[in-house]
């Protein structure tokens, strides 16, 4: 049957093109390529890691192009839920969206507390006695303080955001200015041997775990799809928040991950003693301009780690909600906070889990930890949207698209192979700690859960389906012409 437009569910749409970018460009940033350049280094075995940024940037770009489409055509809070919603409620029901939901409230706090773990190692450059304990009872502080901080109305929150998305920006262009400062072509440019030999497994073995790497540093250029209700003229301003957002960090990533390896040699970063191995951006501008510059730049990096977990949550919190207003996940989640309207359940259960993902982080490595949540959203969230979209426009071609993906279906498959690799690979580039197992079991258990929830609720396959086409009708959000 078709319905009536989705209702807000009482989200305004206070959010414009800039602080929409803003938003997807802290939650990218972040810290991510300033605790990843070594481990991608690692990964490749020499300064042509830089392929794995330039890999990362391809398969985000073409599953930027999926969300694109999907989000300028179904603009509603959650994301990926309503996608997956509304392609496969035709032969699985709520299944798919149920199973979204439920690893998102995994991989997504996972992804939040990698930024806290970062936050941490950080900080001890500017505190070297940090002990174990010192950093997990701070890392649990600043969760605790960004769950404070997302505790107020939205409006509040993008003036914040684009402060913070100031501050990401000083800090990554003080590295590169500093690195351009002292640059070394030949530290950056001369390669171990071997290092292209396309025939050998150990290339393709780096590949595969840089790509990994790569598309993790550029995670975040979705966040405002999850937000599609709270966005202004979301047809126009949300595909282009995705692109504009991972356009320019992918030419901030290139020219950070060149400018590092020009001034510090390659070998440090695969040093677990060395200060390069776990704060490489402080060990550049210590190199280059000083202690003094070092530490300066590192309280702003601290600063752009607190924003990318700040907006990520900010994001996340707004998954269950939707599905629990829908009846797709469990009730209690759907309620809002009764005066600032933000989904109280959803922020304050990530925030939780951010926590418990942080101490794993702490007491394992981060490799270990950016392998398992990248495996956890392959199968249900980066195959399955793909899919959808391919579903979507043969189930609903009336479906009114403001956007449509360049050059289709290309783009969709460059980025279903990218996935694949990625997970093809999970196993073999994290020895015995089995992401792909792990992730089969909580895929597993969400089944499992699944169809106990659905026996309660009565739905497929325990009632009849439910066929909802509801923004086939819906008219235009802010009353925006159709687009092509």
């Amino acid at each position: 049957m078709s319905g009536s437009p989705p209702p807000s569910g009482g989200f305004v749409r206070r959010v414009g093109l800039f602080q929409a970018t803003a938003i997807n460009m802290s939650q990218m940033c972040g810290i991510g390529p300033f605790v990843t350049i070594p481990l991608m280094v690692a990964a490749f075995g020499g300064p042509q890691a830089v392929i794995g940024f330039v890999a990362g940037a391809v398969l985000a770009l073409a599953d930027g192009l999926v969300w694109a489409e999907m989000g300028s055509s179904m603009p509603g809070s959650g994301g990926s839920y309503v996608y997956l919603r509304q392609a496969f409620q035709y032969r699985t029901g709520r299944l798919m969206p149920f199973l979204f939901v439920w690893t998102a409230m995994l991989f997504i706090p996972l992804i939040m507390s990698t930024g806290v773990v970062g936050f941490v190692q950080y900080l001890g450059y500017l505190a070297p006695d940090l002990g174990q304990t010192g950093g997990d009872l701070i890392g649990l502080g600043v969760i605790a303080l960004v769950v404070l901080l997302l505790w107020r109305g939205i409006e509040h929150i993008a003036r914040i955001t684009a402060v913070m998305w100031a501050v990401m920006i000083t800090s990554v262009l003080l590295v590169i200015v500093a690195a351009a400062s002292d640059f070394s072509a030949h530290l950056a440019f001369t390669y171990p041997a071997h290092a292209f030999d396309l025939m050998s497994d150990h290339f393709w073995l780096g590949f595969a775990a840089g790509l990994t790497i790569g598309i993790y540093d550029y995670l975040g250029y979705n966040t405002t799809a999850y937000m599609g209700a709270e966005i202004k003229d979301p047809g126009r301003n949300l595909p282009r928040s995705i692109l504009f957002s991972i356009a320019g960090i992918m030419v901030i990533y290139l020219l950070l991950q060149i400018g590092t390896l020009g001034v510090i040699d390659w070998h440090r970063m695969t040093d677990p003693a060395d200060i390069a191995s776990t704060s490489v951006a402080s060990a550049v501008l210590e190199e280059t301009w000083g202690k003094g510059a070092a530490d300066t730049v590192t309280v702003l990096i601290l600063i752009t780690a607190f924003a990318s977990v700040f907006t990520g949550l900010l994001g996340g919190s707004r998954v269950p909600y939707d599905a629990a207003r829908d009846r797709v996940f469990f009730r209690p989640y759907a309620k809002l906070h009764p005066k600032h309207r933000f989904p109280m359940l959803g922020l304050a259960t990530m925030g939780v889990i951010t926590a418990i993902g942080f101490l794993i982080g702490r007491h394992t490595d981060l490799a270990t930890l950016i392998q398992l949540l990248t495996t956890v959203m392959v199968i249900v969230q980066a195959l399955a949207q793909i899919i959808a979209l391919t579903v979507l426009r043969r189930r609903q071609p009336t479906l009114r698209r403001p956007y449509r993906m360049w050059l289709y279906p290309v783009p969709s498959i460059v980025a279903f192979i990218g996935w694949c690799v990625i997970y093809g690979y999970a196993d073999r580039n994290s020895p015995g700690r089995h992401p792909i197992e792990w992730s089969l079991a909580w895929l597993a258990l969400g089944c499992a859960a699944f169809f106990l929830w659905a026996r309660f609720e009565k739905v497929w396959p325990f009632g009849p389906k439910e066929i909802s086409e509801e923004y086939v009708t819906a008219p235009a959000p802010d009353a925006e012409p159709a687009g092509t």
